[in-house]
C-alpha cells in the first residue's frame, strides 16, 4: 500500500470524501466492511458519536440491543486497549457470545480486525474492518496487514478529529474565570497551593476553592488532568 493513500485520507476535505477513500482503501486490502467511529465524551451530557463506513442499513435495522453491544467481546476489549483486536467465530464462542456472531455474520461480519485510539479531551477513535473469509495464516502477511491497518487508523483518526468531532459550539460552553486560569498557569509551573496563594495575593484555602471549581467545570479529578483538559479545550 502506498503511503500517499494514507496521507490523502488524513487530508480528506469532507466527511463524504473521507468515507469514500476509507471504503476504497479497505476494499483494496480485501475487506468488504469498514466502520470508523469518533466518540466525544461530554461531561454531564450524552456522548457525541459520528460514523463513516459502509455498514449495511439492513444490519443497522437488525442490530443488537445495548445489552448485546455490551456483551460483544470486540467492544469490550477496545474500551481500554489500543492494541489491535482480531476476531472470528471462535472469539465470540469463547466469550459465550456465539449468538452475536450468528446475527452479524450474514451481513459480512465473520472475521476482522479492530483498532481503538484513545485521545486527549475524552475522545476515542475506533476503526474496524471485516470480511467473509479467513485472515492470512502466514505470520509475515498478517504482520504486514496489521501494520497497514495501524497506519490506516492513525491517518483516518487525523481526519476524523477534524471532521467528525463534536462541534466547538458544545465545548465553548465550558469557561474558566480569569483567576481560575491564573491558578492553572501557576500549577503548570509546579507551584503548590500555598505558593500560588502568595503569588495571587490570596489564601491557600482560596486557591483550593478555585481548584474545586475547576475540577467541577472540567469534570476531572486531578490538577494534572485539569491542566491537560483546559489546554485541549483551548481555555488557556
Amino acid at each position: 500500500m502506498k503511503l500517499q493513500r494514507f496521507l490523502d485520507i488524513s487530508q480528506a476535505p469532507s466527511t463524504a470524501s473521507l468515507q469514500k477513500q476509507l471504503i476504497d482503501i479497505t476494499h483494496d486490502m480485501d475487506f468488504g466492511r469498514v466502520l470508523g467511529v469518533m466518540i466525544t465524551e461530554i461531561p454531564g451530557a450524552e456522548s457525541h458519536v459520528a460514523r463513516v463506513g459502509n455498514t449495511p442499513k439492513a444490519f443497522e435495522d437488525a442490530s443488537t440491543s445495548f445489552e448485546g453491544l455490551a456483551r460483544d467481546p470486540v467492544n469490550k476489549r477496545m474500551k481500554n486497549s489500543s492494541l489491535p483486536v482480531i476476531y472470528d467465530q471462535a472469539t465470540y464462542v469463547r466469550e459465550q457470545a456465539g449468538d452475536l456472531w450468528e446475527e452479524q455474520a450474514p451481513f459480512g461480519y465473520r472475521t476482522g480486525i479492530a483498532v481503538g485510539l484513545h485521545l486527549p479531551g475524552n475522545r476515542h477513535f475506533l476503526l474496524g474492518v471485516d470480511r467473509e473469509h479467513a485472515l492470512p495464516k502466514e505470520e509475515e502477511k498478517m504482520l504486514r496487514l496489521l501494520a497497514d491497518l495501524q497506519l490506516l487508523a492513525v491517518h483516518t483518526q487525523e481526519a476524523a478529529v477534524r471532521l467528525l468531532s463534536e462541534p466547538a459550539t458544545r465545548t465553548a460552553k465550558l469557561s474558566l474565570s480569569r483567576r481560575e486560569i491564573v491558578t492553572l498557569r501557576y500549577c503548570m509551573q509546579g507551584k503548590t497551593a500555598k505558593e500560588t496563594g502568595i503569588a495571587m495575593a490570596c489564601s491557600e484555602n482560596t486557591v483550593n476553592t478555585y481548584f474545586r471549581r475547576i475540577f467541577a467545570k472540567l469534570d476531572v479529578s486531578s490538577k494534572h488532568q485539569a491542566v491537560l483538559k483546559a489546554i485541549d479545550l483551548g481555555l488557556m
